[in-house]
């Protein structure tokens, strides 16, 4: 195939649909998918019912033939999209935003029939996609028991994918002014150290967060040590990394890495939020943790997209 010319928006030339198309394909790198996390949620009807409804969103849709581009499609308000009935077997159905562009596929003409429609593929299994060949990105698949012509959430898998995710990395830093330490405890939980505290804002359409804390010459002092660390971020908690250290009296230190995958709850997103360590330290042990001006802590914090 030679290339296709003129290229696009150059000026006094005719362009076809399909350079249009190929642009969309280009700017969302060969993806498709929603847009954002909340775009085209299939839920069960506000009374249920034989059907389900897909809220607002858009989609980018790629073309199933090569050179055939992508499209992009948008929803307002819920559509309704009816569901028919199972008999004596179960079923499952996949629901897909499809594009049925007759250039390349069936026999729809653009000036009367919808080119765009939200499709049922039924009778799939548990693991499949869209069909080869099918010009159209998987929403949800509906599982429904025999005899069923109500479709409630239980049955609804939600399949969506985000064409492009967006993601928010940064590093944030301390170093303790002075010397700070946690001696020999009572079991319990403290705060600790106060230096280990960021303050975060939370992007309004983060779902996870992947927080690694770095504490880069942390002291152990006095006798063996047996702590446990944790990651705090506003309401989320992350799991315990222990500090187990056998090598007696000598001060020494060591590096300690903190990392969690956090779920961001919808309360958390669009705020700013206190990320911070807390430490128990054991009575099995009877050796102090400290932080000084020698010790840096390194807040790892990036953010991503998915769908909710």
């Amino acid at each position: 195939m030679t290339l296709i010319n003129p290229p696009l928006l150059t000026h006094g030339g005719t362009h076809t649909a399909r350079a249009f198309r190929m642009m969309v394909r280009d700017l969302a790198r060969g993806s498709q998918g929603v847009t954002e996390g909340d775009d085209l949620k299939v839920s069960p009807l506000a009374t249920p019912g034989a059907g389900v409804r897909v809220r607002d969103g858009s989609a980018v849709i790629r073309g199933a033939a090569w050179g055939q581009g992508s499209y992009t499609q948008y929803n307002v308000g819920d559509a309704t999209v009816p569901i028919a009935p199972t008999g004596a077997t179960p079923r499952s159905d996949l629901l897909c935003l499809r594009v049925e562009d007759p250039e390349y596929e069936g026999t729809r003409n653009p000036e009367e029939d919808d080119i765009g429609y939200f499709h049922v593929v039924s009778n799939v299994s548990a693991t499949s996609q869209v069909p080869a060949g099918m010009t159209a990105v998987p929403l949800a698949r509906i599982d429904i028991p025999a005899n069923t012509a109500v479709i409630t959430e239980a049955m609804i898998k939600d399949v969506r994918a985000i064409a492009n995710p967006r993601r928010d990395r940064r590093l944030h830093t301390s170093f303790p002014g002075s010397l700070s330490t946690l001696t020999y405890q009572d079991n319990k939980w403290h705060t600790w150290p106060a230096a280990a505290r960021w303050s975060i804002a939370v992007p309004s359409w983060a779902t996870e967060a992947k927080i690694v804390v770095t504490f880069a010459g942390l002291r152990l002092t006095k006798a063996d040590v047996y702590a446990s660390m944790q990651n705090v971020f506003g309401t989320v908690h992350g799991q315990n990394t222990v500090i187990d250290d056998d090598t007696g009296k000598q001060t020494r230190r060591n590096t300690v890495v903190l990392a969690d995958s956090l779920p961001i709850p919808a309360a958390l997103r669009g705020t700013t939020q206190a990320l911070y360590v807390q430490t128990y330290m054991s009575k099995i042990e009877t050796g102090d943790l400290s932080v000084d001006a020698s010790t840096s802590l390194i807040a790892d914090v990036e953010f991503t997209e998915g769908v909710r």
